[in-house]
């Protein structure tokens, strides 16, 4: 599919932040189709390592045929991120050079209307990134109870008329269960007013809930950047892009407690807690795609760059 060819998300602004060494070990924790581990294993020499992680079978095998090219080691491993110890310990790395971070679905991924992503095409109500889930969308749909169904809406879509959509929700699965991704972005048109219908779809935060549920996404995000920095090399930086305002939210938080650990009160003329900061914060604010990117790629308009750096000697950080 030529999409893999063409819709990585700041792309260049990542890898540039990665400061590749041709000698260096890095980890693309969510591979996709390959475009950023591409990149990376251009700057790559022959004792370069390139550590692709992704849960979706077809990503991987996609992404083994477009790096089989490059010189530097490869590794490819099928399973969640949140592991990134253990698989790091498995390979008997210890200590990486960069990791990098591009949050939430592949561009293929929505165009396979068999995935269950979009509600562009219609499909089964999957959403599950590793197949080898049982639950899917579908399942959430038919047997979560009213207050559950207002609570993903609200949390995980930061969708304002969450009651209402779950009202809709529930009525019409009274009837006939919702399968299909046709079906369900239709019952949630109809519970949006018209005069909200106009900018965007109605149905695409109610999609993005849902997809956030099936894969557990926020639930292991928080302590999976953790568990990065932990592994970074002394030196070694850490990208992750986001493209909605609650990942953003908890990557800013883990960044900015990981570079001012301090919880000594501000009235303490000198820190007294011990806690000394792990990393550096390389963007102040995040770094958006560039007007000509948003043009051509729709997906990138809501994405942001975030970047620390490991501390090299936490003994001389004042």
């Amino acid at each position: 599919m030529d999409d893999f060819k063409h819709q990585s998300v700041l792309l260049k602004e990542s890898v540039d932040a990665l400061q590749i060494r041709p000698d260096g070990i890095y980890v693309d924790c969510t591979m996709g189709g390959g475009g950023h581990s591409e990149a990376i294993c251009r700057q790559l020499g022959p004792s370069g390592v390139l550590v692709g992680i992704d849960q979706d079978d077809y990503a991987q095998a996609k992404a083994q045929v477009r790096l089989s090219s490059f010189a530097c080691r490869k590794y490819f491993v099928r399973d969640n991120f949140k592991n990134i110890k253990t698989l790091l310990s498995d390979l008997n790395i210890d200590g990486v050079n960069g990791i990098l971070f591009d949050l939430g679905v592949s561009s293929f991924q929505y165009d396979i209307p068999e995935r269950g992503f979009s509600y562009h095409h219609n499909g089964p109500l999957d959403m599950r990134m590793d197949n080898r889930k049982t639950n899917t969308a579908a399942d959430i749909v038919a047997g979560a109870d009213r207050n559950e169904l207002i609570r993903i809406l609200r949390d995980y879509g930061e969708e304002k008329l969450a009651t209402r959509i779950a009202d809709a929700i529930i009525a019409r699965r009274s009837i006939k269960p919702i399968t299909e991704t046709a079906e369900l972005a239709a019952v949630v048109s109809e519970a949006y007013p018209e005069k909200l219908k106009r900018k965007k779809h109605p149905a695409g935060k109610t999609f993005q809930a849902l997809r956030i549920a099936v894969n557990g996404e926020l639930d292991i995000l928080s302590e999976t950047m953790k568990n990065a920095i932990d592994v970074l090399a002394p030196g070694g930086r850490l990208c992750v892009i986001t493209f909605h305002s609650l990942e953003d939210r908890m990557i800013k938080q883990v960044f900015n407690t990981a570079a001012d650990p301090c919880v000594c009160p501000k009235s303490f003329p000198v820190c007294m807690c011990g806690k000394k900061p792990s990393v550096i914060k390389i963007t102040r604010k995040p770094i958006i795609p560039s007007q000509s990117e948003t043009e051509n790629n729709r997906r990138a308009r809501s994405a942001k760059l975030r970047v620390v750096e490991k501390i090299v000697d936490l003994h001389n950080q004042s």
